[in-house]
């Protein structure tokens, strides 16, 4: 894949050389630095609240080496894919480049500490359930340094040669890749290790939303063609002259909103991983949720109760209480791994869902779970909950809807004690995408800018474009689906390109078509093989 491409002769280019200046580089040294700082402090401050003394100091120097990574991931993302957010404004001199790349940071680092955090957990579930049951072993950290290191690798390769390429879907291949590594490794088929029918909710988003994007906007610029007839609108920029102060407004909104979104939901793939980092080396302080509000327990324990009726009635008031709770998570890891539901599926989920009420009860509240019962109380609750997800996509006779609805809610009181996102982890996410966007754009955002059409940006191309990648982006964030701002704002431009009959550059649009085929398998074998090189180093 060869990027270096003819630009179309123009006299409009825009000033790109510009850098950051002297106190622009300090600043960014400092906030770096005080990022770092700030990581530190806070997971030791974290581990000292729930009093972990380290007996050693290897388990916290991976850890601090994996966060690292995970933060690299999230930095090189920032320079990768918001190069594609900051090109319309840039080339249609709405903004200047310098500052449009530190206007997009900052509403990239809003969007993460505004995120929801659905995404976060959503690509969490793509990993083997054995993994993610024994995240703190060496084969947890083998997993976490394969697959970050996957989709860094692919993703700076890409953006050496200037092509836009995905972040979504090189961390996904590169979680398959580990997915499918350790079934193999473990004499199983390569199927077998990944959650396929989330990896095909997830593979549906970022397949139909470059086509989303490529036909909403073209249809979009028809639309404003014909709704908003002003000629400077569809006319090419002059050479150095900021557009007409409407224009500017509208295009520097959409790229606000396209960073807010790109921030919001990209950020949170991060998170994901950056917890399941956390929850394997400090569990103590966040395998559970210890600040839900005091209401939880009472909460949790007469939803338990109310799981627990609902099983028993599916089950004819046997309630499967002659299975041991070992048993029964045995039983329930395998429905979740192998998605087959069978008879002893139901008892075995009301004897997990009885175990563990019993044992918050006991305690009290997770906050006062000791540092020994963490682990397995947290693994108990993350199997019970997806047990339950998977037991709502396939809705088994056996279940009413009136079960089914009492299972979602105590769904929420599982996930409320598991799922959740620190904000010291918000904060760092968003400082690493933040930061990551303003370093290492110019590549994409020339290929953007000048080497998808045949004639230059308009504004509203520009316009149609952001909007269609900004709507796209937090609509996927609301459903909890990661997609790619790359495939969506670039598929975009070239679909107002089309619709204004500007011409495509073909020679870009194979080697943006060869990324998107390529990506998936390559990060694929890229992870796949350094799980299993990390998988006998570790």
């Amino acid at each position: 894949m060869n990027a270096t491409l003819a630009a179309p002769s123009s006299t409009t280019r825009p000033d790109l050389d510009k850098g950051l200046g002297a106190a622009g580089r300090i600043g960014f040294g400092a906030a770096i630095a005080a990022a770092l700082v700030y990581v530190g402090y806070s997971v030791y401050s974290d581990a000292a609240a729930v009093g972990v003394e380290p007996t050693t100091y290897l388990p916290f120097l991976l850890l601090f080496v994996a966060l690292l990574i995970a933060l690299g991931f999230e930095f090189v993302n920032g320079f990768h894919d918001t190069a594609n957010a900051v090109a319309t404004v840039i080339y249609t001199n709405a903004m200047p480049a310098n500052i449009a790349v530190v206007w997009s940071g900052f509403f990239n680092f809003l969007g993460v500490l505004l995120s929801t955090g659905a995404v976060a957990f959503g690509i969490v579930s793509l990993l083997p359930v054995e993994l993610i049951l024994q995240v703190g072993s060496n084969a947890g950290f083998a997993m976490v340094f394969a697959l970050l290191l996957a989709a860094i690798i692919w993703n700076l390769a890409t953006w050496w040669l200037g092509i836009p390429s995905s972040s979504s879907h090189t961390l996904i291949g590169s979680i398959i890749g580990v997915g499918v590594a350790n079934a193999m490794m473990h004499g199983k088929s390569g199927t077998a290790g990944v959650d396929w029918s989330k990896a095909t909710e997830i593979g549906q988003a970022l397949l139909f939303s470059p086509l989303i994007g490529f036909g909403v906007a073209a249809l979009l610029f028809l639309a404003m063609r014909v709704l908003v007839r002003k000629k400077e609108l569809y006319e090419e920029p002059k050479d150095g002259v900021p557009p007409p102060l409407w224009i500017r407004a509208l295009l520097i909104f959409t790229c606000t909103g396209v960073s807010f979104a790109h921030g919001s939901n990209d950020g949170q793939k991060g998170m994901g991983l950056i917890m399941l980092i956390l929850i394997g080396t400090v569990p103590t302080a966040y395998a559970l949720n210890r600040a839900v509000p005091e209401r939880y327990t009472a909460e949790f324990h007469s939803r338990s109760i109310a799981a627990e009726v609902a099983l028993s009635g599916s089950l004819g008031g046997s309630g499967g209480t002659e299975m041991t709770p070992a048993q029964a998570r045995r039983q329930v890891t395998s429905y979740i791994a192998e998605k087959t539901f069978t008879p002893a599926t139901l008892p075995a989920l009301s004897v997990l869902v009885h175990d563990v009420d019993a044992q918050v009860m006991g305690y009290g509240s997770l906050a006062k779970v000791p540092a020994a019962a963490v682990s397995n109380i947290r693994n108990d609750m993350y199997l019970a909950s997806e047990a339950i997800k998977s037991l709502g996509k396939q809705k088994p006779e056996a279940l009413s809807e009136a079960a089914q609805e009492s299972l979602a809610t105590y769904k929420t009181s599982l996930d409320a004690g598991t799922r959740f996102i620190p904000t010291w982890v918000k904060v760092a996410v968003a400082f690493a995408l933040g930061l990551g966007t303003m370093v290492g754009w110019r590549r994409i955002v020339v290929t953007v800018g000048e080497k998808i059409g045949k004639t230059h940006l308009t504004y509203a191309q520009g316009a149609a474009a952001e909007l269609v990648a900004m709507g796209t982006i937090l609509g996927a964030d609301h459903l909890g689906l990661p997609v790619s701002t790359t495939h969506v704002l670039s598929s975009g431009v070239a679909g107002t390109m089309a619709a204004n009959r500007s011409g495509l550059q073909m020679s870009t649009i194979r080697n943006l078509l060869m990324a998107w085929v390529l990506t998936l398998p390559v990060s694929i074998v890229i992870a796949g093989v350094l799980y299993m090189i990390f998988a006998q180093i570790f």
